[in-house]
């Protein structure tokens, strides 16, 4: 049976991002500078290290990144870098839709709680979320073929939840809790945002008027 250390590594080399809310033993684990710096040796004999990115709640959200970049790593991170890039229309629609079909201020976040039913009964209610919803459950990432409300935000939040941006904590119910992937992805968007001068941002804020990407 693994340690906890030998967990946390494990998690860590497989791609996930650990967070209090999809793993809080092996985040508090990581939250300890003894501990954190133990992984960050193993690590470093594979060339990688303990990354860290803000989170909006209670500290940080721990991922495994390249210690030094040489053709090989960077032939790996241009390729996520890509598969993000291409993600990312869909899913900041998604997150747009969220935020404003709630009525919230801030955008769903690590620690968020989401849930599916109050989420559809307002977008049965209101044509021009049902217009973006259908409209964004159709991108190939979410690839639903359904022509219901229901089939299609289900859909969503099983693809959500595949791709590691929700965690859905109790299976008989529908309240689904963001992970620190979403962080990572608003790290991403401001990283673009500031070397290529896309102003994600802005045009995420505007997006019900049509002008997202």
């Amino acid at each position: 049976m693994l340690s906890t250390k030998g967990q946390v590594i494990e998690r860590l080399l497989q791609g996930e991002f650990v967070c209090r809310t999809s793993a809080e033993d092996a985040w508090r684990f990581l939250k300890t500078p003894a501990n954190r710096e133990q992984v960050d040796d193993y690590l470093a004999t594979l060339n990688r290290k303990v990354a860290v990115v803000g989170g909006q709640s209670e500290g940080e959200v721990f991922f495994c990144a390249y210690r030094q970049l040489g053709e090989d790593e960077r032939k790996v991170l241009g390729q996520q870098f890509r598969d993000v890039c291409a993600a990312l229309t869909p899913l900041i629609e998604w997150l747009v839709l969220v935020q404003e079909a709630g009525a919230q201020d801030a955008p769903l976040t690590e620690g968020s709680a989401l849930r599916l039913n109050e989420l559809q009964s307002i977008v049965e209610d209101t044509p021009a979320f049902r217009e973006q919803l259908a409209r964004i459950s159709h991108y190939r990432l979410f690839g639903s073929t359904s022509a219901s409300v229901d089939g299609q935000i289900k859909q969503v939040f099983k693809r959500l939840c595949e791709l590691g941006y929700l965690l859905r904590p109790n299976p008989d119910k529908q309240i689904y809790l963001g992970t620190g992937k979403l962080d990572h992805l608003y790290e991403v968007i401001r990283f673009i945002d500031e070397s290529e001068s896309l102003d994600l941002e802005s045009r995420a804020a505007s997006a019900s008027q049509g002008s997202l990407l």
